[in-house]
């Protein structure tokens, strides 16, 4: 199936990259296509019910946290399925051996509170300390904006520089391209899908750092008007964190439709740059793969409104 079919523009298809693959949100279903160390695509697609396809999904400024939520669940189980593929191999007997599902999960979860601890734990409690030695509160919070972007930067620019994450990073550059030919109107093939960037306005790294802008204003007003020690301080950034990202995905899905306008190119500039550290120019063969995902996913299609 190509892209000559037709198109309904108030739908936007988007994925995530997976070890050795792509995984593509339909409307209503999840693709994913993953390339086997014996050289052949492996294909997987399953149904998306509930909060993925429901009406909530449909609410301006709430849809952004149902999309921040469904990124990471849906991410895990793409990632499971293609951990299972890429790192599948043969016993003395011939019989396959799956990769423990259990090691991705432990793998997940230690990520997750380093995560937590660097980005998020590790900034609170430097901007709490500077407001103890009598910084002003405005300053302190412009620190630890620029603090936690900084982090947020310098830890994709270090994986970045590991084989295996290039890798993702080449997949990760493949789906944005075959994304990208899609819209276009252009079969999918290597060739047409070669000639696409590899930066996209609706990328997820686009998507944090337009949570990291709005999260710095929101904050400085917030922290302006409220008197807050450490705890309220905490509180305050798990809380506001739904309506920042709802916000977020807005601002995210504007610039998606006035991509063109050359005010709103201006405006994520800093987003498409970002991505210089988060996508790779891919290899043919990653972008049959992105293809086999994208084809996957169109021909499961049903409609409904697809993901960010």
């Amino acid at each position: 199936m190509t892209s000559e079919s037709p198109q309904r523009p108030d739908v936007y298809y988007g994925g995530q990259a997976v070890i050795e693959g792509v995984m593509i949100r339909a409307p209503a279903h999840m693709a994913v296509a993953v390339r086997h160390p014996k050289g052949n695509i492996v294909r997987h697609v399953e149904p998306l019910r509930g909060l993925y396809t429901g009406r909530v999904r449909r609410i301006p400024l709430v849809r952004g946290t149902v999309v921040l939520w469904e990124t990471l669940a849906l991410g895990m189980r793409a990632l499971t399925f293609s951990s299972r593929i890429a790192f599948e191999e043969e016993d003395d007997e011939g019989e396959a051996v799956e990769f423990p599902e259990a090691v991705m999960w432990g793998s997940m979860a230690l990520a997750m509170l380093f995560a937590v601890g660097i980005f998020f734990v590790g900034p609170v409690l430097l901007a709490n300390f500077l407001e103890s030695q009598g910084l002003d509160r405005a300053l302190v919070v412009v620190i630890e904006a620029f603090l936690r972007l900084g982090l947020l930067v310098g830890y994709l620019a270090l994986i970045s520089l590991m084989p295996d994450i290039r890798r993702v990073f080449q997949y990760h550059g493949a789906e944005h391209m075959t994304i990208h030919a899609y819209e276009a109107g252009l079969p999918l093939t290597v060739a047409e899908v070669r000639t696409r960037a590899k930066e996209h306005t609706r990328c997820g790294t686009s998507f944090l750092l337009v949570v990291v802008a709005i999260a710095l204003v929101t904050l400085l007003v917030f922290d302006l008007l409220v008197d807050e020690g450490l705890i309220l301080r905490v509180a305050a950034r798990i809380l506001l964190l739904p309506p920042i990202a709802g916000l977020s995905y807005e601002v995210l899905r504007f610039g998606a439709r006035f991509g063109a306008n050359p005010f709103v190119r201006a405006m994520f500039a800093p987003n498409i740059a970002l991505q210089a550290l988060t996508t790779r120019v891919p290899a043919d063969d990653q972008i049959e793969v992105a293809i086999a995902a994208f084809e996957t996913a169109l021909e499961s299609a049903t409609g409904g409104e697809a993901g960010a």
